[in-house]
Formats: structure tokens, C-alpha cells, sequence
């Protein structure tokens, strides 16, 4: 087969198992197998080693066809030389970290994960000690894996635990900020915190970080590990997913909720009065725990944050906000670049709960933002305030819609351009402010008659024109729903049914 329909963005993902109507298996432990020795070739020839050389770790979240998927995985990379360690259930950050982590000191490290998607999909992250693969990189390692045909070895792997290495790591982090609190060892006494892991691998949390720490965890759930995820979904974006963290909050009277996806490297969280801390939120809650250390920095999001936010971040925080393009990898990418540069750039996050830390190898972890919420609502709490004073100033969300414009011609790219162009070229005319824009094309309204914005941009992969409307007063949205329509006019090939 094309193994090349196996990328994804940077990522490697297929179906792995049968179970869904008309979804059949296309990463299968033969496919994973060459896919490990091509990433042990690739790895030798970027470090200009002997394969014999390399010490990779491989890792895994609790989907079901993750432990046979790593076998296969690792004894690829054992054919190809490479010696192996098993880190048995892990995080994708814990994946990288396990290159930083002196106990383990890998040179490359490999993570069997789909994030949030269903209980058939499976996958692969690939790190380096320069991160996350780039996508040219998994296009070269899935079209040498396409060539080769990897022996049969008998094989026994190393084995470590580094999920406990990881999570001694992010508990020190919290023992060490904590320490002028002078409460000794527990210094999360006091503080009610319930985690949803949705069956996920972040039940760690909750029995080797908060409860060593002395944080009461009563009504924590789904904190087992199964992949058929018969609870919800683990991801912070999915709303059965979000209530049921928000339930858990209101029925205990906790102080905070956290929530993470499958693999940790996404999280959202909820407040002691169930106000969710997601999208716009967190991006201002993580902000503004980061501005006293960082003043005048620059936080990245992607293109579909709020005007509300960049309010927030500018006109409270006194930072700056680039506003730049959807995709976890670009934003981080950016964030690297900026700081190469001399800008300062703390922060990188998307409205997905993907956010990456300067001061954490700008590695999109999940849990250790957890921890920095953690840390907040402990330093909150010993001044009598709540964690929600952060962001008090963050205006609230009014009303908003996100509508999916379908293309209905073979050549989708070069019609959604035009069609960007157009709606430019009229909003121009119309004389609205189009601020800065990286990814289509965006529309600021502040008159008396409507307030809000607007961005439609044009789908990477799909034949599709997603269109974010804010309104900033009731009635708003309607009001700009109009003015999109407008500017979409006379585009026959443009399906705007949802526009309603």
C-alpha cells in the first residue's frame, strides 16, 4: 500500500483495528515494523552515527492495538541495530522528555498515539532532541519505510518506568515553587482538585503528583486506562467530554478541574463555579500566570482566537499577541523562531489546549500547564483569592458561530483562493479594518451599528472554507452573518446552505 496516506501533518496516523463501518485497517505491526527501521535510518544519517549507536525509546497511550503496534514497532528498530527500551504506558511529552531525562538520555524516542481520535485509530510521534518531527521529515521516513522488508529478530527490550520519572519531574516543579508557602511536603493541602483522564494515560496525575502533594483528589474519574474509552472522548475540545469534568467540579465543590486528552499533551480545565477554562481561557489564564515573569512578551496563538483575547493580552497584560496560523506545530515552530531572533516569546498556544512553554523545551505538554494551573491556584489561595481572579478582565463571549463552506470543484485550492481574494478586495471597498492576518482573511467591526470579527481561511487538507464569527453584543452575530454573506456572493461553487 501507499504508506504515504499515512501522514498527517507531522504525525503518523491509520486505522489500526476493525470496528468501524467502512474504515479498514491500513497500520497494521508489519506496516509499523518497517516504519521503525526506516526511523532508525533516518535517525543515524541526521546524528551521522552507526544505527548500533542509538538508544530510542518507545512508548504508548492505553489504546488498545498500542502494545501490539509498539512490538512491532521496536523490533523494526531492533533490525535495523538500534538498541530499545519499552517505556510501556506514557505521554507524548514524557516521550521527549525521556531524551532530556538523565535516567534515560535516549537519543530518539517514539510515542504509539492517536490523541482524541476513535478507539479503531492508532498512530506514531517521532521525537528528536530537537523535538517533534517536522513533516518533511515523516515523508522521508515513510518512503524509505515503503522500501524495506525488516528480518524477523528474537528480541527482549529494556524496560523503564518512565512515567514516574516524568512525574517526579512535574512534582518537583510544583514542591519548588511552592516552598515560600512553608507547608513542608503537602503543599496542595487544602485544595480540592479532580482530574478526568476519560480512560486516557493521564491518571498519573492524580495518585503519583497531586496526592503525594496533599491535594484532596475525591471524585477524580475515567482515570483508568482503556482504550475502548467508554466514558467519553478524551479531549478537552469534545463537550460530553468538557460536562463531564464540569459535573465532577459542581458535585464534589472542588477548587479546580483539570482535563487531558489521550496522550497529555492537551488540556483544558474548569473552575470552582464551573466556568471552563478552554479555547480563549486558557490561553488567557496561561498568559497571565506567565506575564509577571516574561513582561512585555509576545504570546503566538493560532488565527482563530478572539478579539476579546488580544484585548486581554495587550490592553491587561501588557503583552503582545501574535495572532498567527491554525496547527500545533506551526505555532511552536514560530515561537522558536522569534526566540532565535531576541523575542522574547513565552507562549505558544492553540485555542485546542495544545500550549508549549519556553521555559519547557517548548514542548506542547499538557501536564505540565496542569502544573502551572496548580501552582496558581495554590498562590491564589494563600492570599485568599481564587484562581479565577487571572482573568477577570478577559471580556466574556457573547455569541459565535464557526461555519463550514464546502467547494465544490475538483481544483479546491486555487477556488478557495479566489474566492479569499474576492472577499478581500470587497472588504477593502466596504473600508472595514482588516488587521494583520497569516491564514485567510480577518475583519475587525467596532462601529455603533455591530461589533465583532470575522476570519475565513481556507482548509489546508480539505475542500472546505471554515468562517469564524464573533459577535461581541447580542444581536451581533446576525448582524455580521450578514455582511459574510455579502462578501461570499456570487460564488456558485461555494455550498453557504449552513449560513442560516
Amino acid at each position: 500500500m501507499d504508506l504515504m496516506k499515512l501522514q498527517n501533518g507531522s504525525d503518523i496516523r491509520g486505522v489500526a483495528i476493525e470496528g468501524v463501518e467502512g474504515e479498514n485497517v491500513n497500520l497494521t505491526p508489519q506496516i509499523a515494523k518497517q516504519i521503525g527501521c526506516a526511523y532508525v535510518s533516518w535517525l543515524a544519517k541526521k546524528l551521522d552515527v552507526d544505527a548500533g549507536a542509538l538508544r530510542i525509546g518507545v512508548g504508548r497511550d492505553s489504546r488498545i492495538s498500542g502494545p501490539e503496534l509498539a512490538d512491532a514497532l521496536m523490533e523494526g528498530m531492533i533490525s535495523a541495530g538500534a538498541l530499545v527500551t519499552d517505556c510501556g504506558m506514557a505521554t507524548t511529552p514524557a516521550m521527549f522528555m525521556s531524551i532530556v531525562f538523565p535516567d534515560t538520555n535516549f537519543n530518539g524516542s517514539a510515542m504509539i498515539t492517536a490523541s482524541h481520535l476513535p478507539f479503531n485509530r492508532n498512530g506514531i510521534k517521532f521525537f528528536d532532541d530537537d523535538g517533534g518531527l517536522e513533516h518533511e521529515d515523516i515523508t522521508e521516513i515513510l518512503n524509505l519505510a515503503g522500501l524495506l522488508n525488516p528480518a524477523p529478530v528474537n528480541f527482549d527490550v529494556l524496560k523503564v518506568d518512565l512515567i514516574s520519572i516524568y512525574a517526579e519531574y512535574l512534582r518537583g516543579k510544583i514542591a519548588d515553587a511552592l516552598k515560600p508557602l512553608n507547608k513542608g511536603d503537602k503543599p496542595l493541602s487544602g485544595l480540592h482538585i479532580v482530574v478526568d483522564s476519560g480512560n486516557g494515560a493521564s491518571g498519573f496525575f492524580v495518585d503519583k503528583i497531586l496526592n503525594p502533594l496533599g491535594a484532596n483528589t475525591e471524585g477524580s474519574q475515567f482515570l483508568e486506562p482503556d482504550g475502548n474509552f467508554p466514558n467519553h472522548i478524551p479531549n478537552p475540545e469534545n463537550k460530553a467530554a468538557m460536562e463531564a469534568i464540569r459535573s465532577a467540579v459542581l458535585n464534589n465543590k472542588a477548587d479546580l478541574g483539570l482535563i487531558f486528552d489521550t496522550d497529555v499533551d492537551r488540556m483544558s480545565a474548569v473552575l470552582s463555579d464551573g466556568s471552563e477554562v478552554n479555547r480563549d481561557s486558557i490561553i488567557a489564564m496561561i498568559a497571565a500566570i506567565l506575564a509577571p515573569e516574561y513582561p512585555g512578551s509576545t504570546i503566538i496563538t493560532d488565527s482563530v482566537t478572539s478579539d476579546r483575547l488580544t484585548y486581554f493580552l495587550q490592553d491587561v497584560l501588557g503583552l503582545k499577541h501574535l495572532c498567527y496560523m491554525r496547527g500545533y506545530k506551526n505555532v511552536i515552530n514560530k515561537q522558536k523562531e522569534l526566540n532565535a531572533a531576541g523575542v522574547v516569546a513565552p507562549l505558544a498556544m492553540e485555542t485546542s489546549g495544545h500550549g508549549a512553554l519556553k521555559d519547557n523545551y517548548f514542548l506542547d505538554d499538557g501536564a505540565f500547564l496542569a502544573v502551572k494551573l496548580v501552582i496558581a491556584l495554590a498562590q491564589a489561595a494563600s492570599q485568599g483569592k481564587k484562581l479565577d481572579s487571572l482573568i477577570e478582565k478577559l471580556p466574556p463571549l457573547v455569541e459565535e458561530g464557526e461555519y463550514r463552506f464546502k467547494i465544490n470543484d475538483e481544483d479546491f485550492k486555487t477556488y478557495g483562493k479566489r474566492v479569499l481574494a474576492e472577499f478581500k478586495l470587497r472588504a477593502l471597498d466596504a473600508d472595514y479594518e482588516m488587521p494583520e492576518s497569516f491564514e485567510g482573511v480577518r475583519i475587525t467591526f467596532k462601529s455603533e451599528e455591530v461589533q465583532g470579527w470575522m476570519l475565513l481561511r481556507l482548509s489546508l487538507h480539505d475542500p472546505v472554507m471554515p468562517l469564524n464569527i464573533e459577535g461581541a453584543r447580542k444581536g451581533d452575530l446576525a448582524k455580521l452573518v450578514e455582511i459574510a454573506r455579502k462578501l461570499t456572493d456570487g460564488f456558485d461553487k461555494l455550498d453557504r446552505s449552513c449560513l442560516k
